[in-house]
C-alpha cells in the first residue's frame, strides 16, 4: 500500500468521527444524534467502513460488491427510516462528498505531495464507485419512502427532486412508473384562488397523474391566498439526439414544438381544479429546470385568467412577452391601464377585443364567439376606437389593445 494509502487508514477513525460532527452540527435532524447512543454509533460504524473500504478498493481499481451496495443501500433506508427529508439528505451526500476530497487533500498534504500516481488511482476509483453508492443509497432511501407514503407524495417527491436537479429522482420515477425525459416543457397553473385544502383534489390529480404520466406538485401558497400547481411535462424522451433539440430560445417562443398531448394534459387538469386559471409554460433540459420554472412562473402571471370551459391553454413566451416587459415599467402600465378605464364605459368592450384578438380578428369566428350579429361586433369595435382613439383592427390597436386586454384578463389591476 503506498504512502497515501496508508495515510488515509491512519486517519480513518478520526476522518469518521469529523464526518459524524459535521453531520450532527450542519444537517436539520442529525441533532439527534447526540441524544441517542446507539445512533450515533451506527452513523460512526458505517463512516469507518466506508472509509477502509475505499481504502482496501481503491489501489486496485476494484468495484464496490452486491453486499457492499447493500450495505449502503440499509443506511440509505435508516436515514429515511428516521424521517430525513430528501433536503436534507441532499446536503448529507453533498457534505460527504466534500468531506471525502478534504481528506484526500489533508493526505497528500501529509505525504508532502504524495505521489501523483496515487492521487490519480483514488480520483479515478472514487468518481465511478462514489456513483454507485450514491445510487445504491438513493435506492434504500426510496423503498421506505414507497412504503411509508401515498403515490401522489411520490410524484410531488419526484417533482421537486428533478427541480433541484436531485439524483435520487432516478429511484423515484422507477418507483412511481414513469420515465424521465431530455427535455421538460414546466407547466405552470396560476389560480386567484387556491383550495383551501388540496386533500379534496387528490383524487382527481393523482388519477390525471397516471393518465398523463407527468410529475406534478403544489407549488408554494403566496400571502394573498393564490397558489400554484406545477407539472412538468416530458418534451423529448432520451431517444432524441442531442441534434434534434432546438435551442431555448426557440421552443420557448414555438408552441407548436410542445408535447402534443399539452393542451389536453392543461383542459384536464383545469377541469379537475375547477377555478379559473393561467397557464404559463417554458421548456428547459434538466439541469435548467429551475430557470425554466421561474420563467414558467412569470408567463402565468402575465397569462389571462380563464376557465378550462373557455380554450385554456398554456401561453409560451411569445404569447406574453409584451406583458412581461409592462411589468417592469410602471408608466407604461398605467397607461394601459388608463386605456382599459375608458372602455369601461362601453358593452363589454374588453371581452368583446379578447374574443377579437383569439380569433385572429376574424369577424365571423369572433362575432360567432361572442352568439352576437357580426353588425354588433362592428358596432363595438366603433365604439372602441371612439373612446380611445386607436383602431383595433390597426397595427398600433394590435400592439397597444391585445396588451390591454391581456393585463386586465391577467387579474394584475385588481
Amino acid at each position: 500500500m503506498g504512502s497515501l494509502f496508508a495515510e488515509l487508514a491512519r486517519q480513518a477513525s478520526a476522518n469518521a468521527r469529523r464526518e459524524v460532527e459535521t453531520y450532527t452540527r450542519e444537517i436539520p435532524g442529525f441533532g439527534l444524534l447526540d441524544k441517542d447512543p446507539r445512533a450515533r454509533a451506527r452513523t460512526l460504524e458505517h463512516a469507518l467502513w466506508l472509509r477502509r473500504r475505499t481504502i482496501e478498493l481503491s489501489p486496485e481499481n476494484g468495484e464496490l460488491t452486491e453486499d457492499d451496495l447493500g450495505r449502503i443501500a440499509s443506511m440509505g433506508e435508516l436515514r429515511a427510516g428516521a424521517g430525513m427529508s430528501l433536503d436534507a439528505r441532499q446536503r448529507l451526500l453533498r457534505l460527504h462528498t466534500a468531506l471525502m476530497l478534504r481528506e484526500i487533500n489533508e493526505a497528500t498534504e501529509a505525504q508532502r505531495g504524495g505521489g501523483v500516481e496515487e492521487i490519480m488511482c483514488m480520483m479515478t476509483w472514487f468518481a465511478p464507485q462514489g456513483e454507485r453508492g450514491i445510487g445504491a443509497y438513493c435506492q434504500g432511501f426510496v423503498r421506505v419512502l414507497r412504503r411509508r407514503m401515498r403515490y401522489a407524495e411520490q410524484v410531488a417527491l419526484l417533482t421537486r427532486s428533478l427541480l433541484n436537479a436531485d439524483p435520487i429522482s432516478v429511484e423515484l420515477a422507477s418507483a412511481v412508473d414513469m420515465e424521465l425525459a431530455d427535455y421538460w416543457a414546466v407547466t405552470v397553473f396560476r389560480m386567484p384562488d387556491r383550495p383551501a385544502d388540496d386533500r379534496f383534489l387528490e383524487c382527481e390529480i393523482e388519477t390525471l397523474v397516471k393518465i398523463h404520466r407527468v410529475p406534478v406538485m403544489w407549488g408554494p401558497e403566496d400571502g394573498d391566498g393564490s397558489g400554484e400547481l406545477i407539472a412538468l411535462v416530458p418534451l423529448l424522451s432520451g431517444t432524441a439526439g442531442a441534434e434534434a433539440v432546438p435551442p431555448r430560445a426557440v421552443l420557448d417562443l414555438l408552441p407548436e414544438l410542445a408535447p402534443d398531448h399539452l393542451s389536453e394534459l392543461v383542459q384536464d387538469f383545469a377541469r379537475a381544479l375547477g377555478r379559473p386559471c393561467a397557464v404559463g409554460t417554458a421548456t428547459a433540459p434538466p439541469p435548467e429546470l429551475p430557470d425554466a420554472l421561474d420563467r414558467a412562473r412569470r408567463i402565468s402571471r402575465a397569462a389571462p385568467l380563464r376557465r378550462a370551459s373557455a380554450r385554456l391553454r398554456p401561453h409560451t413566451l411569445a404569447d406574453v412577452f409584451v406583458e412581461l416587459a409592462v411589468v417592469d415599467v410602471p408608466f407604461v402600465d398605467t397607461w394601459l391601464r388608463d386605456v382599459a378605464r375608458r372602455l369601461d364605459s362601453g358593452p363589454d368592450l374588453l371581452v368583446t377585443l379578447d374574443a377579437y384578438y383569439r380569433h385572429d380578428m376574424h369577424r365571423g369566428a369572433t362575432a360567432t364567439a361572442l352568439n352576437v350579429h357580426p353588425r354588433t361586433l362592428d358596432y363595438r369595435l366603433r365604439r372602441v376606437r371612439e373612446l380611445t382613439g386607436i383602431d383595433p383592427g390597426s397595427t398600433r390597436g394590435v400592439r397597444t389593445l391585445s396588451a390591454v386586454v391581456a393585463r386586465r384578463m391577467s387579474g394584475a389591476w385588481r
